[in-house]
């Protein structure tokens, strides 16, 4: 054990070291430090549309113990984040100006940097573990953190995983807080109002019925916005040597809860929702088949009439002065239309996909990947209570991903995302984008 490691140990465990309880609290901590440097540039191509060109630096230190010793064991997360803005921005910028890759000043312009510390309490019985704090981070179907950026998206709140029964995975917690990936403010969870909702909860698993059949129930409640119920089934089999054909079936249903329907603060606002009340189905359906290095996913995704997909967010939250307490991007969504700069989830929208992806390794050069997706969607609603009018709208994405496999610099990584979206809808809407992203990504671990 490194000197650091005590070191680090003794502070956090304070007189639990000191008594010889935090054996595995040291022994079986973890430390790494990452970077993660990223250029930006979103071009609006409707008229009137704010191009963003910008390059940022985050970094990210974290901190995980072990658990001491004893019936309940206990245990730490630390995190410390950081982004710096290297360069670039909005143009042209003002007060309502949307950035989403940094938190902005009053003129709209990029913050120079912005930073957070958050850390979460363990516990752990048996096979069973509980997090409280606000470095929660989730990848479920009801509730995927966005790191789609810079820095990650957060949650504050209490989480419980349990893995007591065989095959079984049981998950439930309850959340209040959350910061986005281009944020440096805490706010309320929203749904897409203008007011932050009282508590997320959730609860579910993921039931490996056999070696290749997976099914999962969830159920989230997001309160005075909407109860959502999802089911999956996910099955594969070979086809043959080095073949395999998966099939992935994914259904939500979600509806209105307490304040949503009859208070406008409460309302989703993404396009078309009837009575502002949330009365959603979505359903998709994916086969994927897998040849030696080859990918290639199809599937059809089906979004109900009454209003569009309903999920997280904290974007139009505001404080008692009426200014934006957070900025979007917390989360990501489980669903394959979820993609660079839409999702594909609009009252109505009537989606058909396609995803292909190459592993470079399986001709001899590891750690090279390439990929192409494409998205249509029809038969979007408008905008407003009472528009009957359908809209169109298609994006086309390309990604090249690169990790260095040897040397002084193992581990590095480039990924070269392009992007085009163009949209049916108006542009007061929703705007037509050509985008690019290149990242570069380094972790490092301490101990």
């Amino acid at each position: 054990m490194t000197k650091v490691k005590r070191i680090l140990a003794a502070l956090a465990c304070g007189t639990l070291a000191q008594q010889g309880y935090a054996v595995g609290f040291l022994e079986d901590s973890k430390a790494s430090i990452s970077s993660r440097t990223l250029y930006y540039d979103g071009d609006q191509r409707s008229t009137g549309g704010a191009d963003q060109r910008q390059t940022l630096t985050g970094l990210r230190l974290d901190f995980q113990s072990g658990y001491t010793e004893g019936v309940v064991g206990m245990g730490l997360d630390l995190r410390a984040l950081a982004g710096f803005t290297l360069s670039g921005g909005t143009s042209p910028h003002n007060a309502s100006t949307v950035n989403t890759v940094s938190p902005v000043t009053t003129d709209g312009s990029p913050v120079d940097n912005w930073s957070r510390i958050e850390g979460n309490a363990r516990f752990k019985y048996s096979k069973t573990e509980l997090k409280a704090g606000n470095a929660l981070t989730f990848n479920l179907p009801v509730l995927i953190s966005n790191d789609g950026r810079l820095l990650p998206a957060s949650f504050q709140g209490a989480a419980l995983t349990s893995n007591e029964f065989e095959n079984l995975t049981l998950n439930g917690g309850f959340l209040n807080r959350a910061i986005g990936r281009a944020s440096s403010n805490w706010a309320g969870i929203a749904g897409g109002g203008t007011k932050g909702s009282d508590g997320f909860a959730f609860a579910g698993g993921d039931w490996n019925v056999r070696k290749n059949l997976k099914l999962q129930y969830y159920y989230a409640n997001l309160e005075d916005y909407y109860s959502q119920n999802f089911l999956g089934l996910i099955h594969s089999f070979d086809v043959g040597v080095g073949q395999s054909l998966t099939t992935d079936l994914r259904y939500f249903k979600s509806d209105s809860d307490g304040r949503n329907g009859t208070d406008t603060r409460y309302a989703l606002r993404n396009g078309y929702n009837k009575n502002g009340k949330i009365d959603n189905t979505t359903w998709s359906l994916a086969f994927t088949y897998k040849a030696g290095g080859h990918a290639l996913t199809l599937g059809h995704q089906q979004v109900s009439d009454k209003s569009g997909f309903a999920t997280v967010n904290s974007s139009n939250v505001v404080d008692g002065r009426g200014r934006p307490e957070g900025e979007g991007g917390v989360q990501s969504l489980y669903l394959y239309t979820d993609v660079m700069m839409n999702s594909f989830t609009r009252a109505g929208e009537n989606s058909t996909f396609g995803l292909y992806s190459y592993d470079f390794a399986a001709l001899g050069v590891p750690g090279l990947k390439a990929g192409w997706t494409y998205v249509s969607g029809k038969d979007i609603r408008g905008t407003g209570n009472t528009t009957t009018g359908r809209y169109n709208e298609w994006e086309s994405d390309y990604r090249l991903d690169y990790v260095l496999q040897s040397g002084t610099f193992k581990g590095l990584g480039f990924t070269l995302r392009k992007g085009v979206f163009r949209t049916g809808l108006p542009a007061s809407t929703l705007k037509d984008q050509d985008q690019v992203r290149f990242f570069v990504n380094y972790t490092y671990a301490l101990w």
